[in-house]
C-alpha cells in the first residue's frame, strides 16, 4: 500500500515501469526496478541526510528516490538516468511534483546521459546505486568520485541496496573506501541475503 500513498502523496508516477528494462546495453545496465518505499522509510530512518547534502541517484529511472529525499530531507538531489523515455517521465513527474508540493525546483535535477560521462561536482557527497549497471561501470564511477576527492577533499558516502559482490570486493580491496554501515532489510533478508543496504565512507 505504501507504493501508492508515496506516489499520490509526492504526485508522482513510479510504479509502472517496474522491471522494463533500460535499453541498450543490456549485458553492463539492468532492468529498471525502484526502490520500495518501506526500505527508503528504514534506509533514512536510521541514515541521516542533512538539507545541505547533495545526494546522486545513479540509475534513478523515474526519480522515486529523488523526489523522497527532496520532500522529506530538503537536500539537493540529482538523477542521473540514461533511458530516454524513464528521464522524460522523471522530467513528467517534477513538474507533477512541484505543481502539488510549491516547492523550489532549483535543487532538484535530472539528467538524460550515461553515469559514467557524469561529471562529479565538489558539492557531490552521496551517491546511491541500486543495481544499476556492471561493475565495469561501477568502477568508472567510482573512479570519477575519487578523482572529484583528490581535487577537492571531503567526505562522501557511497549507498548499496541490493549490492552485488563485484561492487563489495571492488570497493574493499581497490578503494579506501570503509564500510560504515549495514541495514538488513526486515522479514527480507532472510530469505534473500541481497537484502539490505551497505553505505561506504571516504573521509579525507
Amino acid at each position: 500500500m505504501k507504493e501508492f500513498y508515496y506516489d499520490k502523496l509526492l504526485n508522482i508516477k513510479t510504479r509502472d515501469q517496474r522491471n522494463a528494462h533500460t535499453g541498450g546495453d543490456i549485458i553492463h545496465y539492468y532492468p529498471y526496478e525502484p526502490t520500495p518505499y518501506d526500505v527508503l522509510e528504514l534506509l533514512f530512518t536510521i541514515y541521516p541526510v542533512e538539507q545541505t547534502d547533495y545526494m546522486v541517484d545513479f540509475g534513478c529511472g523515474l526519480g522515486r528516490l529523488n523526489f523522497y529525499v527532496h520532500y522529506f530531507y530538503h537536500s539537493t538531489v540529482i538523477g542521473i538516468e540514461r533511458n530516454e523515455e524513464f528521464y522524460k517521465k522523471a522530467v513528467d513527474n517534477k513538474n507533477h511534483y512541484m505543481a502539488k508540493t510549491k516547492r523550489k525546483s532549483d535543487n532538484m535535477f535530472f539528467l538524460n546521459c550515461l553515469a559514467e560521462e557524469f561529471e562529479i561536482k565538489k558539492e557531490n557527497n552521496r551517491f546511491y546505486f541500486f543495481n544499476p549497471f556492471s561493475v565495469n561501470i561501477f568502477r568508472k564511477v567510482v573512479n570519477n568520485i575519487l578523482t572529484s576527492v583528490e581535487q577537492t577533499k571531503r567526505e562522501v558516502d557511497i549507498i548499496l541496496y541490493y549490492p552485488h559482490e563485484d561492487y563489495i570486493f571492488f570497493l574493499e580491496n581497490e578503494t579506501l573506501f570503509e564500510l560504515v554501515s549495514e541495514i538488513k532489510i526486515p522479514k527480507m533478508y532472510e530469505k534473500n541475503p541481497y537484502e539490505r543496504i551497505l553505505i561506504y565512507r571516504l573521509n579525507y
